[in-house]
């Protein structure tokens, strides 16, 4: 195996920013595109939990956990402050332990038949307004120039805007909502979001990032335009 090997959904939000740092990165990743109902039995071997990510190191080290991707991809970036590792923390932990339930219950009412989807979504607000106060005062999560906490955000945002998009459009999170269109109007948003086509074995390798990909500075530039 020559390069790293990413086991991906294309709609997951957890693979989704785990691409994205990827992205941002420029490391070489081979992108192995899945359908849950029929993984491979190499990812499987690699991760039995069988959930995505799954990143596949030459050395046959695995890491099967989005954030650890992050980190694993952006450790020697800037998107990755080491001076700030509470406030990433804080916001990470918000995101994945509190916030990501109610959006569950949110999106999937038939699966928590015990809590109302209304319900769900009032609570999945109160980390909305948290998101909308700071993005009041800077123009990103940890200050004026974009972060890994932003990367591995909003993906969770836009599921969460795409489940009533009708509430969303009359939702009053101003900040918020120009926080997560330039996300999702970005290239580096619109590069990892490609489709691709169901991996198999013997299919000629596809990558995250492509060799005539523009600089991550350059991205930057215009994340912040």
């Amino acid at each position: 195996m020559n390069y790293p090997i990413l086991y991906s959904y294309r709609r997951c939000p957890y693979a989704m920013r785990a691409r994205l740092a990827i992205y941002f990165s420029g490391v070489k990743v081979e992108q192995r595109e899945i359908v849950f109902w029929d993984k491979p039995e190499l990812m499987l071997q690699a991760s039995p939990k069988g959930t995505v990510p799954v990143l596949v190191l030459p050395s046959g080290e695995v890491v099967d956990e989005s954030w650890d991707i992050m980190q694993w991809a952006l450790r020697e970036s800037d998107l990755l402050p080491a001076g700030q590792k509470d406030q990433i923390n804080h916001w990470l932990q918000q995101n994945d332990f509190e916030f990501k339930g109610h959006l569950d219950a949110y999106k999937y009412p038939d699966d928590f038949p015990e809590v109302e989807q209304s319900q769900a979504r009032q609570s999945g607000e109160k980390f909305l307004l948290k998101l909308e106060n700071q993005l009041q005062s800077s123009t990103y999560l940890l200050g004026e120039e974009l972060s890994i906490v932003d990367l591995a955000i909003f993906p969770f945002i836009r599921q969460f805007a795409h489940v009533d998009k009708i509430w969303w459009q009359s939702a009053n999170y101003p900040a918020l909502k120009t926080w997560l269109n330039k996300h999702l109007e970005s290239d580096y948003f619109k590069a990892v979001m490609k489709n691709r086509p169901v991996w198999q074995e013997g299919h000629q390798p596809l990558f995250v990032n492509e060799p005539d990909l523009q600089t991550k500075d350059q991205f930057r530039k215009k994340a912040e335009a």
